[in-house]
Formats: structure tokens, C-alpha cells, sequence
């Protein structure tokens, strides 16, 4: 093992694991799950293999006491078959139950205490957190509270894998993908990525640091230096001309964005869609994707100038603007936001 690798291996994990560390909340279902999914295989497997070898004994060929003339009636066979499967199907579907249960429940998650948003990229893991902290390679949260990561990637397929949470997110370039978890035991735990991802795949090695909720607060204080998230949004959609189109006081007809966030926008095609993260990140990216009724499709594609970590901040910033004066209502968004 070369000393980058070992750096990421932390002594907690250092060693031979057949099953890792259970550091989350849900580690211990996904394993007893796995537990008597391997049990289950393993009963089919030695009932088959004895049966076979039982058989093959006993009626060997030459041997005389077995007695080949006299065969159970076709009713008998048929009960013992269905009777078979039916037992069959009836655990399988119960083990179909409890997986199907457990899948949405790990997907879905508890109401999470904060957000971090996680980008991909050859090869490195790229961490913001929600007061504009960033991070390389390395991932800070607080034990016993609910995480949710906002994983996206910059350039190709990529895989945030945590072997200690259970935790495994595809992640494909263009789209937002939502996990969670919440962190039981203070220490370090390995991240990986999961899909090759290029030549250097190997060395997209990273990890994620769990700490008393207080130490977190200490960390984050130390680290802070640039503003919230939205704050940092702000000053792109500024440094990028964005409010030189989309301010209120702006000469060029574009609409304003103040109250855009979560409402729903009538397009050009007669479809109407929810101003979301994907509509905003869409808008900025592939402007003429989504036109909105009543406007032309003016704006340029910012795509090649503008990042993940760039796009993440700039929908903060978005999702903080609200309508001045009594109408709350937003103008509609002119085929997407031109930061």
C-alpha cells in the first residue's frame, strides 16, 4: 500500500475487514438484511447439493436395495410441488418486502438538519458546505445528525461510496442526486469512488470526518472565510452580468427573479414545469431547453464558463430572493436565469 493510500486509511479501518465498521444509522438493517439474504442462499444451496448427492448415492448404479419399479402417484408429486413453491414464494416475498421497505427508507430519509453540497470531478471529490465552507477530498459533519448531500458531478459518472454508512449514489453529470445519513460513531471513514471513472480513478480517494457536534462548530468557525452560500452566489451572479439583465432597474427585457424559487412556470410549448434546482441549473446551462411563454429565447448557454461549484451557489443565491411590495407573484423566468 503507497503512503496516498494509506493517508485515507484511517487506523480505525486500517487492517482485513470482511464487513466494515457500521457507522450510521441504518448500517445495522442493511447488514442484517444482507445477513439473511446470504442465509437464505445458503439453505437453497446445501438443500440442492444434498438432495443431488443423496440421490446420486442411492441410486447408483449396481446398487441393489434401491428400488426403481414403484413411483408415487401424479396427485402426490403435484402437492409436494406446489406446496414447495408456495413455501418458496411465500419467503422470497417477505424477503422482497423488507428490501423494498428498507430501499425507500434510505432514500427517502428523516427531515435532515443541514445540506452539503458534494461535486465530482477527475478525480477529486469537491465538499461545500452550507456557510460557503469548502473542502477537497474530505468531507466534516457532526455525529447523531441528519446529513443530506446533494451529489452532482462536473464531468463524467461518478459513485460517492461510504462502505462505513452503507451509503452508494450514482451520481450522472447534469443531474442532482439527494442521499443521507446520519453518523453514530466519531472517526474517520473512507470515501471512495465507485465507478470508473478515467484513468486515475483509482486515486479518487477521499474521507469523511465525523465529530462531536461541538468540535464541528469549533472546525467550522476556524474554517469559515467567505460568507454563506448564497452570499458567494450572489457576487457570481454579479462578477457574470447577470443583474445587468435581470435587475429590476435593467433596460433589457428580462424577467426579475425575486420569488422565481419553487413556483411553477408556463412554457413556450404549453408545458408548465417547477422552478426547482434542475429547471435553474438547466436554465443556466441549456437556456433554449425550457422557453418560457411570452419571452424569446435570448439568453446564451453559460456552459464551459460556469462549474458545479459554481452553479450550487448561484441557486442558493436564487432560492433567497424574494418579490419586493405586495405582489408576491414572480414574472415568469425567461428561459432560465442568466447569471
Amino acid at each position: 500500500m503507497n503512503d496516498e493510500v494509506a493517508d485515507y486509511l484511517p487506523a480505525v479501518e486500517k487492517g482485513l475487514h470482511l464487513i466494515p465498521t457500521q457507522a450510521s444509522s441504518h448500517a445495522g438493517q442493511v447488514d442484517q438484511l444482507y445477513y439473511v439474504l446470504i442465509a437464505a442462499c445458503a439453505i437453497i444451496l446445501l438443500v440442492v447439493v444434498g438432495m443431488i448427492t443423496w440421490f446420486g448415492f442411492r441410486y447408483r448404479a449396481g446398487n441393489e436395495k434401491a428400488d426403481r419399479s414403484s413411483r408415487p402417484s401424479t396427485r402426490t408429486e403435484n402437492r409436494v410441488e406446489i406446496a414447495v413453491l408456495a413455501a418458496m414464494l411465500g419467503v422470497f416475498m417477505v424477503l422482497f418486502a423488507w428490501a423494498t421497505t428498507l430501499y425507500l427508507n434510505v432514500y427517502r430519509g428523516p427531515e435532515p438538519a443541514m445540506t452539503i453540497d458534494v461535486v465530482g470531478k477527475q478525480w477529486m471529490w469537491k465538499v461545500q458546505h452550507p456557510d460557503g465552507t469548502r473542502e477537497i477530498n474530505s468531507l466534516h459533519v457532526p455525529a447523531d445528525e441528519v446529513i443530506q448531500l446533494r451529489v452532482t458531478s462536473q464531468d463524467v459518472i461518478h459513485s460517492f461510496f461510504v462502505p462505513a454508512f452503507r451509503l452508494k449514489r450514482d451520481v450522472v453529470p447534469g443531474t442532482e442526486k439527494m442521499a443521507w445519513f446520519e453518523a453514530t460513531e466519531p472517526g474517520n471513514y473512507r470515501l471512495f469512488c465507485a465507478e470508473y471513472c478515467g484513468s486515475f480513478h483509482s486515486r479518487m480517494l477521499g474521507k469523511v470526518v465525523v465529530m462531536e457536534k461541538g468540535d464541528y462548530q469549533a472546525w467550522l468557525t476556524r474554517q469559515r472565510s467567505g460568507g454563506r452560500l448564497a452570499a458567494i452566489g450572489q457576487q457570481l451572479f454579479a462578477a457574470h452580468g447577470c443583474s445587468g439583465c435581470h435587475k429590476a432597474q435593467s433596460g433589457v427585457r428580462a424577467p426579475s427573479l425575486a420569488g422565481l424559487y419553487g413556483r411553477r412556470v408556463a412554457l413556450e410549448d404549453g408545458r408548465v414545469v417547477m422552478a426547482d434546482d434542475a429547471y435553474i441549473r438547466d436554465s443556466i446551462l441549456q437556456p433554449k431547453k425550457q422557453v418560457v411563454a411570452g419571452f424569446e429565447p435570448l439568453m446564451p448557454s453559460f456552459a464551459g464558463q460556469l462549474d458545479e461549484g459554481d452553479i450550487l451557489p448561484l441557486i442558493e443565491y436564487i432560492k433567497s430572493l424574494q418579490p419586493s411590495g405586495r405582489n408576491k407573484e414572480p414574472v415568469p423566468m425567461s428561459q432560465g436565469v442568466r447569471p
